[in-house]
């Protein structure tokens, strides 16, 4: 009797719901982005890489997989370059020293607990499948940002190393639950206090 009332519940809430087409959509929503990007500011912000004052410094990106996040976390290493007083040069023949990256994580881990119902597709005759929406009775879906990073720096004239910094890591995270159907609340550290206001307000 309980599963018949939900699930008729669920064909009404199908039913009432709207439509809406996209269209364009990139390849990771707006808050994996976030995950990546502050992941990746803040293991760059940990690199006790050494810089001497004014060293022109080469950063070698041949290693990575030319990804939106890749370069994004290579601009976050040369950022902290020049927070430490080097210089950016683009060719490598003209740099004092060459950081070389090494990423040995960078993705998003996807948890989630759901007791109620999950979304599914009821066969339709001629119609195709209609998708139920997902009732849940108490839900927690987690995602976490994660970066492994660790730099070489040598000299490339002579090819000597010059450091070899231990990996760091970071991390971010947003977590969002849901109890009794329509109660939902989003915890993250992905932005400041007065932004999460802005974006909760428009």
């Amino acid at each position: 009797m309980f599963r018949s009332l939900v699930l008729s519940a669920a064909l009404i809430l199908s039913l009432a719901a709207c439509s809406t087409v996209r269209e364009t959509e990139p390849d990771h929503t707006a808050t994996e982005q976030l995950l990546f990007s502050t992941a990746a500011d803040r293991a760059a912000a940990k690199l006790s890489l050494t810089v001497p004052d004014g060293a022109k410094v080469f950063v070698d990106g041949g290693a990575t997989d030319g990804s939106t996040q890749a370069k994004y976390l290579l601009s976050a290493i040369r950022d902290q370059i020049l927070r430490k007083g080097g210089l950016l040069v683009d060719d490598k023949k003209q740099a004092d020293m060459a950081v070389e990256p090494r990423i040995g994580a960078m993705s998003v881990d996807h948890n989630k607990t759901l007791y109620g119902i999950p979304d599914y597709g009821i066969p339709v005759p001629l119609a195709g499948p209609l998708k139920t929406p997902e009732i849940a009775f108490y839900k927690r879906e987690t995602q976490q940002g994660v970066i492994k990073l660790a730099v070489t720096s040598y000299n490339p004239k002579t090819g000597a190393l010059i450091q070899s910094v231990d990996p760091v890591y970071g991390y971010a995270h947003t977590t969002e639950r849901a109890v009794l159907i329509f109660f939902y609340w989003t915890r993250n550290d992905l932005m400041p206090e007065d932004e999460k206001q802005w974006v909760n307000h428009h």
